[in-house]
């Protein structure tokens, strides 16, 4: 071998043994692709669950409207005195604050997360927008508004991109044996809309319900623009997810609870649900007549199209409370045969607000019943707390009981 052919032998054994070393020790990290460092997602441990002291915290995030992250992206509807120094990190500094004032277990935001048609990359303002969530590490999930698909991505996209994140629990569409049905002789049926999705919350490890569910979330993808008998809408939920919604409440009827446990007790009741979703369907108007706690400050922009919503969640019996956003000025909660729905009020700095008038999130705390074995869950409150100076909380509630 002569010594020219040595050398590029011995370079190129070099080089294996470099590959080598970087694949060993960064492969489970990283991966490379065209030049780009791809990270992986980081996961959580699931599934979600309550421990044995504390409550189930979920803040809801309404209507961020995020667009570039940038300080060139102007807030709307704060005083001119606040004008200058306004922009979408505000948002950013307010979900920052929420995290640290509450320390929830769980962060739903409920769509309108990116202001799409300002919005020049819909990829980096998701990012940006759901950054603070990522990197404190909490779970959290999505659903979409009808503003997020107006930049560079689909609704399938944005949903896919989501579920990737980090630390989010989100989901494209239900899992398949969700979507059998057997009433069709196990045939597989076609949902619509992305985002639809059914997250279960376990007892409290060594409890009688360590492996059962004791609280259902679900998700539901709400649309955002439709044409119906020649005139335009917003989106609404379709039957196919109604139908789906359904079978995923009349699993939990009658589930058993731990078989390890000696009493294998046998629950008589589903758990109680929460629903999450952007749209509000046709009969939150109503509630400007009832009485409800917060403020009905804006005309309820919901779907000329009735889809049956609320009677299904009336038939099924265990959606104790829905939680929706897109009306960024009301942020009541009001109560309809027995569910309450609620509204977030508008979250972010970018989106149309009112002055004088604080951004707000909504905080939903879930209690287990520590009575029994840390058994079920005993009762679901709601209250809010404002982008001021004190991070007021305002409007504490009892959404539901146990009896």
């Amino acid at each position: 071998m002569d010594s020219e052919n040595w050398k590029h032998s011995l370079l190129y054994l070099i080089f294996l043994l470099a590959i080598l070393h970087l694949t060993q020790n960064h492969f489970s990290h990283k991966l490379f692709l065209d030049n780009e460092t791809v990270r992986i997602k980081k996961n959580l441990d699931l599934p979600l669950r309550f421990l044995q002291d504390p409550p189930v915290s979920t803040w809801q995030v309404a209507d961020m409207h995020y667009d570039s992250g940038t300080i060139v992206t102007r807030c709307r509807d704060v005083l001119a005195s606040e004008f200058e120094f306004c922009s979408d990190l505000n948002t950013t500094q307010f979900l920052k604050r929420i995290i640290r004032a509450e320390n929830p277990d769980f962060v739903a935001f409920t769509g309108d997360n990116i202001f799409g048609s300002s919005s020049p990359d819909a990829a980096e303002s998701l990012f940006r927008a759901f950054g603070p969530a990522m990197e404190s590490g909490l779970p959290w999930a999505a659903v979409l508004g009808n503003h997020d698909q107006e930049s560079t991505m689909s609704r399938e996209e944005l949903m896919s991109l989501i579920s990737l994140m980090d630390y989010s629990v989100s989901q494209i569409n239900p899992l398949d044996d969700d979507l059998t049905n057997s009433s069709k002789g196990g045939m597989m049926t076609k949902i619509d809309g992305f985002g639809n999705y059914n997250l279960r919350v376990y007892g409290a490890p060594g409890s009688m319900v360590a492996n059962s569910t004791v609280l259902n979330l679900f998700f539901l993808d709400s649309g955002d623009r439709a044409v119906y008998q020649g005139i335009r809408t917003y989106g609404w939920i379709r039957e196919s997810q109604l139908n789906w919604l359904r079978r995923v409440s009349q699993k939990f009827q009658g589930q058993k609870q731990d078989p390890l446990h000696p009493t294998d007790a046998i629950s008589t009741t589903k758990p109680p649900a929460l629903a999450f979703f952007h749209i509000p369907i046709p009969e939150i108007p109503q509630l400007f007549y009832n009485e409800i706690i917060g403020q009905f400050q804006e005309a309820v922009a919901c779907s000329r199209v009735n889809s049956g919503v609320f009677q299904t969640f009336v038939s099924m019996g265990d959606v104790k409370a829905v939680f929706i956003g897109h009306d960024h000025t009301n942020d009541f909660c009001g109560n309809l045969d027995g569910i309450w729905f609620c509204y977030g009020g508008g979250f972010g700095y970018h989106g149309y607000g009112k002055a004088e008038w604080p951004r707000r999130a909504r905080i939903i705390l879930a209690e287990q019943n520590g009575k029994k074995s840390w058994m079920n869950v005993q009762r679901i409150m709601t209250w809010k707390r404002l982008d001021d100076e004190k991070m007021s909380k305002i409007d504490e509630q009892i959404l539901w009981q146990s009896r």
